[in-house]
């Protein structure tokens, strides 16, 4: 289960990642098609980037589901691209500011 605060790291790529929010979602968060690790934790080394995981990750931007039920802020950006149980990830669009007049 993915927790809020959580910091993770791809197993293939230099991706590394904070949760944001995480609404209950027992889904496998996976980052170059395989499932993402707790930073602290060792890669298993027999894993590879997967070709249709591979358009990266952006330093800074926040990334979502189609659901809204979880979002993970890349700290270090890497060839792999997020996805949750298979659905890819979105980078977060920036809210408009209020008009001033």
């Amino acid at each position: 289960m993915l927790k809020t605060g959580a910091r993770l790291r791809s197993q293939v790529c230099d991706t590394q990642m904070i949760v944001v929010r995480a609404d209950a979602t027992d889904g496998t968060l996976t980052c170059g098609g395989s499932p993402v690790i707790e930073l602290t934790s060792t890669p298993d080394p027999g894993l590879t980037l997967a070709a249709d995981a591979a358009d990266g990750t952006a330093i800074g931007k926040r990334y979502v589901d189609g659901a809204g039920t979880i979002e993970v802020l890349v700290t270090k950006p890497g060839t792999g691209s997020l996805a949750l149980d298979g659905e890819a990830l979105t980078i977060k669009s920036a809210k408009p500011l209020p008009s001033s007049d």
